[in-house]
């Protein structure tokens, strides 16, 4: 068993030298600034149907109006 877990670690802890990983988390970067500038407005729009529908689904939880057991600390 020990043969296993030293051999897992050295697998996970094997560090490749070079200069690929830098320039992945780079290009991913840069993709996630251009996305976020292009799909600044459809985001936006997104993020506010999201909290307006949780918002609704919270109060209505809240009063009891969703269907479910309200049970104090808990929901069934």
């Amino acid at each position: 068993m020990s043969d296993f877990i030293n051999k897992v670690k050295k697998v996970f802890l094997n560090k490749e030298k070079g200069i690929d990983g830098i320039l992945v988390t780079i290009g991913l970067c840069i993709i996630a600034l251009v996305l976020c500038v292009v799909m600044k407005d459809a985001l936006a729009e997104l993020i506010k149907n999201i909290t307006a529908s949780m918002s609704t689904k919270a109060q209505e939880i809240l009063t009891g109006a969703a269907g479910g057991v309200f049970i104090p600390g808990m929901i069934l």
